[in-house]
């Protein structure tokens, strides 16, 4: 059994906590008000998606890493519309983010899930 990887705890409880810090602040803007605020919902949809990653990177899944992957990429998108500063935060958090999810041994711990998978069938 390969050991998760300290970068990947680490990430992954961000992910899971910014996820949820998120949520809880824009959800606490939430009221039943005419028309209602789909913003809102989108927004708390993509809070959702990072406590998925988070939580599932915890648990060793591949595909996990890849949302995390695009979820900062958006945000680098979303960066890029509002401002140069904002834009750069989020494309520097890409790089560091993309460079401790793709290194080789956090690559063998995300593996291990299919090769787990191939043995039973």
């Amino acid at each position: 059994m390969t050991p998760r990887p300290l970068s990947v705890t680490i990430i992954g409880a961000v992910f899971v906590a910014t996820g949820t810090i998120g949520l809880i602040y824009h959800l606490s803007e939430f009221q039943t008000l005419h028309p209602f605020p789909y913003g809102l919902l989108g927004i708390s949809s993509v809070r959702l998606l990072a406590i998925v990653a988070g939580a599932y990177m915890l648990l060793g899944r591949d595909w996990a890493r890849w949302l995390a992957l695009a979820w900062m990429g958006f945000h680098v998108v979303v960066g890029a519309l509002h401002d140069l500063f904002q834009f750069a935060m989020h494309a520097l958090f890409f790089v560091v983010l993309a460079y401790f999810l793709l290194r080789p041994n956090v690559t063998h711990y995300f593996r291990k899930e299919r090769g787990a998978a191939a043995g039973r069938s």
